[in-house]
C-alpha cells in the first residue's frame, strides 16, 4: 500500500480475516500444504450423491426438484467468489471425526428464501434466523446421507461433523479452506428456476474422504530403487589399517553405519602402502607411502594401527525469525471469528485543563486537533487501524474506509 489506496484483493482479505502480507499476487495465502486431489474418485462420490440430493430436498419440501449432473473440480478462493452472488449463505460443517478438515456449503439467498417457503408454507422477504435455521436442518440431512455414502463404499466408519453454522454474510467474509480445495457444485432447478448447491472440502478433508473411498495416488516416495554400491573388499596383508573409525564406519572388516560393505587396506611392506577399492566398475585408488620413518613426520608407533575418532558435527540450525502467521495459524482464526470487538471512530482529541471542562455547558464548542474534511481514525479495541472518511446514509452516520494502516504503521502506534 505504497501509494496509500486501498485494492480489492486487500479488502477482502482485512474482511476474510486473512493478514495483507500473508497474499501473494494472485490473492492466495502463501506457503500452504500441497495437496494432489483424486478428483475422479471425489466425481463419483457426488454422482452417487446427487440422486440422495434430490430426495432430500424434495422430502423437505414437498416439491419436486430435479437435480443435473454435479461437477467437481479443483478450485481456489478467488475462483469461487466470481461465481457467486455478492451475498451468500455460508453453512460451515467441519468434518471432526473420522475424516477432519474444513467442510462448507453455500447457496444465493434467493435458493435458501425459496426452500424456507416451501417448508414453512410462508413468505419471507429478507434471510431471518428462521430461514437459516430450516437451511441449516436441511443440510446437516445431507450430510448425513454423504457420510452413508462414504462409509457404505469405502472402509471409513465413524465419521462425524461439528454442528453447521449458518450465517448471512458478504461473500468476502466467507471463511473458505486454505489454498487450493475441491469444489462440487450441484445445479437444481424448480418451476423453471435453476438454484445451485455448492460443496467446498478443504485439503485434509478431500485427502481423507479419497483414501476413506479407496481412492488417491501412491505415496511419491513408493517405487524408488536402493542403489547398490558394490562391494569394496580389499584383502588385507602384511600391515592392515585394523580399526581407522570414520564416524560410524570402520575400515578394515567393519560395516559403515551397518549398511554400507566391508572396505579392507592392503599395505605392503615393500616400499609403499597402497589401498585396493573395487567399488562398482571403479578403478583402484593406490596410495604410495615410503615405510622408512613413516615421512610426513608420523609416530612409527602409529603404523599399525590407527584409531581415528572423527566427531560428529551437525550444521547449526537457527529458528526461522520470518514474521507472519503460518498457514495453520491462519486457519486457526475461525475459532475466534464470532468474538465481539469494540469498533470506534474517533474526530480528533484535544487537551483541556480541569477549570476549563468545569465551565463547560450547553452550546460549547471544543476544537480538536483535526482539521475540516480530514480523515477520522478508525479503532478496534482502541487500537488504530484504519483511516476513513464520514458520510450520512439514511440519515445515519456511517464511514467509508480509505486507507488501512500498514503493519509497521500499527504496531509504531501501539508502542
Amino acid at each position: 500500500m505504497s501509494d496509500g489506496a486501498i485494492s480489492q484483493d486487500e479488502i477482502d482479505a482485512l474482511l476474510s480475516g486473512v493478514a495483507i502480507d500473508g497474499l501473494n499476487s494472485s490473492g492466495h495465502v502463501g506457503n500452504g500444504p500441497t495437496y494432489h486431489f483424486d478428483i475422479p474418485t471425489l466425481q463419483t462420490m457426488a454422482d452417487a450423491l446427487k440422486p440422495k440430493l434430490e430426495e432430500n430436498i424434495n422430502k423437505t419440501t414437498s416439491v419436486t426438484f430435479t437435480c443435473e449432473n454435479p461437477v467437481v473440480e479443483q478450485t481456489n478462493r478467488d475462483h469461487v467468489l466470481s461465481k457467486l452472488p455478492e451475498v451468500v449463505i455460508g453453512i460451515n460443517a467441519d468434518y471432526n471425526a473420522g475424516v477432519k478438515g474444513s467442510h462448507l456449503y453455500l447457496m444465493s439467498p434467493e435458493f435458501a428464501l425459496k426452500i424456507f417457503q416451501l417448508v414453512s408454507s410462508e413468505e419471507a422477504s429478507e434471510v431471518d434466523d428462521m430461514v437459516l435455521s430450516v437451511v441449516s436442518e436441511f443440510i446437516a440431512t445431507h450430510i448425513s446421507a454423504e457420510i452413508t455414502e462414504v462409509e457404505s463404499k469405502g472402509n471409513a466408519s465413524g465419521l462425524g461433523y461439528a454442528t453447521p453454522e449458518t450465517l448471512n454474510e458478504s461473500k468476502a467474509m466467507i471463511m473458505f479452506p486454505q489454498g487450493d480445495f475441491v469444489l462440487s457444485s450441484y445445479p437444481l432447478t424448480y418451476d423453471g428456476n435453476a438454484y445451485t448447491l455448492w460443496e467446498c472440502l478443504g485439503g485434509d478433508a478431500a485427502e481423507g474422504l479419497t483414501k476413506a473411498l479407496g481412492g488417491g495416488g501412491a505415496d511419491d516416495s513408493a517405487g524408488l530403487t536402493p542403489v547398490d554400491l558394490g562391494g569394496m573388499n580389499a584383502a588385507a596383508s602384511g600391515m592392515g589399517m585394523g580399526g581407522a573409525a570414520m564416524g560410524g564406519a570402520q575400515m578394515g572388516g567393519a560395516a559403515m553405519g551397518g549398511a554400507m560393505p566391508q572396505m579392507g587396506g592392503a599395505m605392503p611392506m615393500g616400499g609403499g602402502m597402497g589401498m585396493q577399492q573395487p567399488m562398482g566398475g571403479m578403478p583402484n585408488m593406490g596410495m604410495q607411502m615410503p615405510m622408512g620413518g613413516m615421512g610426513m613426520g608420523m609416530p612409527q608407533n602409529m603404523g599399525v594401527n590407527m584409531g581415528m575418532n572423527v566427531p560428529n558435527v551437525q550444521q547449526l540450525q537457527y529458528p526461522n525469525l520470518q514474521t507472519g502467521m503460518n498457514a495453520g495459524e491462519q486457519g486457526n482464526i475461525s475459532l475466534i471469528m464470532d468474538v465481539f470487538m469494540e469498533m470506534t471512530v474517533e474526530l480528533g482529541r484535544t487537551k483541556k485543563t480541569i477549570k476549563d471542562i468545569l465551565g463547560m455547558g450547553e452550546g460549547t464548542i471544543i476544537e480538536l486537533d483535526k482539521l475540516a474534511g480530514e480523515p477520522v481514525d478508525i479503532l478496534v479495541n482502541h487500537k488504530k487501524i484504519a483511516k476513513g472518511e464520514v458520510v450520512v446514509i439514511d440519515e445515519n452516520f456511517g464511514v467509508r474506509v480509505t486507507e488501512i494502516l500498514s503493519p509497521m504503521e500499527r504496531v509504531t502506534d501501539i508502542n
